[in-house]
């Protein structure tokens, strides 16, 4: 009995360990979070600003431009742009996102030929080599609080594959974060840039009845970068958004599970104790009598 009340009192011991660590990385990941929801609050004002503006482009009926991100091809390859973390313990956060992007494929019919996968993150890049899709670009170790530097990098390979014809057509696979213990999946359009469905977001006090100067395509080079670099900037802030979250909730039920199983040792360690002490109490007494009868 005493070897099973000391390994009662390790199993405690070790998991009081635990439960301090995932304590300690509940409380960074909720830092984190709240870091990036203020980052993410400044971001969509400059990103609202630049939607208008090419939201009156479209007012302006420029559309499918030869040699701009709005020139629509036929599709022959199609590329995803997966955005997936580069650890784990984050709960489901990964899995749906592949689940989900594998089901897409399926849906359209897709053979691996005609998929072409631009993962970010280590965890969906992984995942699609062993099933083995062709991997046209790579990128890990996405910062906790993401620059638009790291992203100017991440366009740049982008629209050149997509200049290039490595893929016709590219679609943003990423986690929407809705609140601090849920997230949603998301799959949006980001190449050929569209602007059939364009709302102005803002009053910016511009409208579609104007000149431009020096011409429609100077402009159109100015901004559709940067509205690319918007779009995935966009994507990558708000998928880190709803990692930190997924993590903070991982870590909050680890820590929780672990409170459990602490106090469920106890009380199993207590009754193995009590049951060692009447044990003990018995075999004295029983000496005692023993004694007596002698």
């Amino acid at each position: 009995m005493g070897a099973s009340l000391q390994d009662i009192s390790r199993r405690i011991t070790s998991t009081k360990k635990t439960r301090q660590i995932t304590s300690a990385m509940q409380m960074v990941s909720t830092s984190k979070l709240s870091q990036i929801q203020r980052q993410g609050g400044q971001y969509h004002v400059y990103a609202d600003r630049l939607h208008d503006v090419v939201a009156h482009l479209a007012e302006a009926h420029i559309t499918n431009v030869a040699g701009t991100l709005l020139e629509q091809r036929p599709v022959k390859k199609i590329g995803f742009l997966l955005i997936t973390s580069d650890r784990g313990l984050v709960g489901g956060y990964n899995s749906i996102l592949l689940k989900e992007l594998l089901a897409r494929i399926e849906e359209h019919q897709l053979l691996k030929e005609q998929v072409v996968i631009l993962a970010i993150g280590g965890n969906g890049a992984d995942f699609m080599k062993k099933l083995g899709y062709n991997i046209a670009y790579e990128y890990r170790g996405v910062s906790d609080m993401p620059t638009f530097e790291e992203v100017r990098d991440i366009v740049k390979a982008v629209t050149s594959m997509y200049d290039n014809e490595v893929f016709d057509e590219l679609t943003v696979i990423y986690n929407h974060f809705v609140s601090r213990i849920s997230n949603e999946f998301r799959a949006e359009k980001m190449l050929p840039v569209s602007t059939g469905s364009f709302e102005k977001k803002t009053d910016s006090g511009l409208h579609a009845d104007y000149e431009m100067e020096p011409s429609v395509e100077s402009i159109l080079a100015v901004v559709l970068p940067q509205y690319a670099e918007s779009l995935v900037y966009g994507a990558i802030l708000d998928a880190k958004t709803a990692e930190h979250a997924a993590s903070s909730n991982a870590m909050r039920s680890a820590t929780d599970n672990a409170k459990d199983v602490i106090d469920r040792l106890g009380l199993q360690y207590n009754r193995a104790r009590q049951s060692a002490i009447t044990t003990e109490i018995t075999e004295i007494t029983g000496g005692m009598l023993s004694l007596i009868h002698i």
